[in-house]
């Protein structure tokens, strides 16, 4: 079910959820969680999509703000709840905020959020400059940022070292879930000599390639050399990665956005499952916690600014 309000209020928004819910068409029983989703106008069917389906593994409503800072119309508030089968397992508030009345976010939402339930703030484009100080950020236990939907990643992540507070997270990190366990489980397995140098090829415009670096040089506490290809490549995202021991060099190499060959000393070659991962994976992966994640803080604020950026383009 779809209710649209036109030139509304979020007293009427929140009115009109009290009539949905006494009607049967919704219950906030069982909602964990409020997710909060600030896109652009025009933006928001993407993440509406996948926050759709991460509610089937944690029901919460989500209430979507939509605006756009240079938008020049007069100030007006339109609203949509959907319900039911338009929903998945969540109730969505889609706020379309125009004019004057996108300028605070905070107000917008504050009224619709779910009593004694965490608060997490997601910015599936460009985030703000500071997360944890912007309007949405500040009433939020976690918030998720996508520093590969920004114009230059890589400055993303310098500036994200540089504000990280904890609660903070970002889909970069996210997409290294599976990469980061293959790695680990590797280097769980005898002999267990001890890696003497790390090197990472990924394209040049790849967050998730410099912060998997900055793990590896964080954890293993030798350099790493981060290899990067430019566009003319054709590369996209994480390509390989080599460990090198006194028994011989561990390499894991992407074939295709499913597949990643294995080769290890004196072993067969393995083709393994590493899929590219969703837009709706990260996010149910990041709603599984609301506490801090404390690694990717250690990554975030050390092993990025110690990362050597000195990469090879070719």
């Amino acid at each position: 079910m779809i209710v649209d309000l036109p030139n509304t209020t979020t007293s009427q928004i929140s009115k009109t959820l009290v009539k949905i819910r006494e009607e049967g068409g919704a219950v906030a029983l069982g909602r964990v969680l409020t997710l909060v989703i600030s896109t652009r106008l025009g933006e928001e069917e993407d993440a509406i999509e996948a926050a759709n389906d991460a509610s089937r593994e944690h029901p919460m409503r989500v209430i979507v703000v939509s605006s756009d800072a240079t938008d020049s119309s007069d100030s007006r508030v339109d609203a949509q709840i959907r319900v039911g089968g338009d929903a998945g397992a969540s109730e969505v508030i889609v706020v379309r905020a125009y004019g004057d009345a996108s300028g605070d976010e905070e107000s917008l939402v504050t009224g619709l959020l779910l009593p004694d339930a965490p608060v997490v703030a997601w910015w599936p484009g460009t985030a703000p400059e500071n997360v944890s100080q912007s309007a949405l950020g500040r009433i939020a236990q976690r918030r998720i940022t996508d520093a590969a939907s920004s114009p230059d990643p890589l400055a993303t992540l310098s500036r994200l070292s540089s504000s990280y507070q904890p609660g903070d997270t970002d889909f970069a990190w996210t997409r290294l879930t599976l990469w980061r366990a293959q790695l680990a489980a590797v280097l769980d397995q005898p002999p267990y000599d001890t890696v003497t140098a790390v090197e990472v090829h990924g394209a040049s415009d790849s967050p998730s390639t410099a912060l998997l670096a900055a793990w590896l040089q964080h954890a293993l506490e030798v350099p790493v050399e981060l290899v990067v290809s430019g566009p003319s490549h054709g590369a996209t995202g994480i390509e390989s990665v080599a460990l090198t021991r006194d028994s011989g060099v561990i390499t894991l190499s992407r074939l295709d956005p499913t597949i990643a060959q294995l080769v290890q000393p004196a072993q067969p070659v393995h083709d393994i499952s590493l899929p590219r991962r969703s837009m709706r994976d990260c996010l149910a992966e990041e709603l599984r916690r609301l506490d801090p994640d404390d690694l990717y803080g250690d990554v975030i604020q050390h092993g990025v600014p110690e990362l050597s950026t000195a990469g090879k383009a070719h």
